[in-house]
């Protein structure tokens, strides 16, 4: 058995991972990122060009494990399928992807959401507008009237009321990004804090080096296109809250579709009130815990040794393979 990922995204963090817990690997994707995985990082043991080479795959007895670049590139459709294993439930990508779906599970999750404007002429206050799918947040922008979503929905295709099947309206709530990244395990039932993070967006971030004067003068538009990833330890006493989200979304996950297992994120902001607003989920290995290669604070404090979501990914597969239960976390 050989663990494969997509050659993007996390993918130099699962393979080490898989090498440390002592599975030969495998990169799929573009011949111009080869030297990256094989010589300037030498984490993969095979590398074979091709968005998803499915005969060399299955001939390498691989188990793919997702990327958000591995589903946006190749599609629910084609994920849902192909023959190789793949480490997950498939059933959870269409609630992920599909933004009415995803808001029906976080509401059974009783986690608190922005509220959706279903009607863009709705708009009575600053919001966020958002395309489905994982974009890495590209094509994101801020609207504070019906007037103002218009003229920016044409960047997104957006042209009238029938394109808004493409595209969800957030309330915008100010406060703090805050991403933290949980493993389930389906093996022991239980739910891990593995790290937490923000993000880096451009043009959004940077926007905020421009005096106030000077952005109103240049009329420039956000935009919040991920650019990296920031570490982050939240106070103490947020904790407990941050877990028991996470507890209640897998609960809820089981109920829906079967059950969510291995990494998550649930995207989020602290307001100044303490509260975690979630907008969405993230069902899969996100980017924002490639900071934590070596571990974090919170996989410390439960391993007392470098265990990043790559490698717990792997500790759960040896397992899996170990006590002859890889049938129950392969899909």
């Amino acid at each position: 058995m050989r663990v494969a990922t997509y050659a993007s995204h996390s993918a130099l963090q699962i393979l080490k991972g898989a090498k440390d817990e002592g599975f030969e690997t495998i990169a799929f994707g573009k011949a111009k990122v080869k030297p990256l995985y094989t010589r300037y990082f030498p984490v993969a043991d095979h590398f074979i060009e091709g968005t998803y080479p499915e005969k060399e795959l299955l001939e390498l007895k691989a188990i793919v494990i997702p990327t958000g670049s591995f589903v946006a590139h190749l599609g629910i459709e084609l994920i849902e399928k192909m023959r190789v294993p793949y480490y997950g439930n498939k059933e959870v990508l269409r609630w992920e992807s599909d933004r009415s779906l995803e808001r029906e599970w976080l509401e059974r999750a009783k986690l608190r959401l922005p509220r959706v404007y279903n009607d863009p002429d709705e708009i009575d206050g600053p919001v966020i507008v958002k395309s489905f799918g994982a974009k890495g947040g590209r094509g994101y922008f801020l609207a504070k009237s019906p007037a103002d979503f218009w003229e920016k929905a044409e960047n997104l295709g957006v042209h009238d009321k029938e394109d808004l099947k493409n595209i969800q309206i957030q309330e915008y709530v100010p406060g703090v990004p805050v991403y933290p990244h949980y493993f389930y395990s389906k093996l022991n039932g239980e739910l891990e804090l593995m790290s937490v993070d923000r993000r880096y967006e451009s043009n959004v971030d940077a926007i905020g080096r421009i005096p106030a004067k000077e952005q109103l003068d240049l009329e420039l538009n956000t935009n919040y296109t991920v650019i990296g990833n920031i570490p982050l330890v939240l106070r103490e006493s947020l904790l407990m809250d941050i877990i028991e989200a996470g507890e209640r979304t897998v609960k809820a996950a089981e109920e829906l579709m079967g059950g969510l297992w291995g990494p998550f994120c649930l995207e989020g902001v602290y307001t100044e009130d303490l509260e975690f607003v979630v907008f969405e989920i993230s069902a899969r290995i996100v980017a924002g815990t490639n900071p934590f290669i070596h571990g974090s604070p919170y996989s410390w404090l439960r391993y007392n040794k470098p265990v990043s979501t790559g490698r717990r990914i792997a500790m759960e597969l040896r397992r899996a393979l170990d006590e002859d239960r890889l049938g129950e976390i392969l899909t």
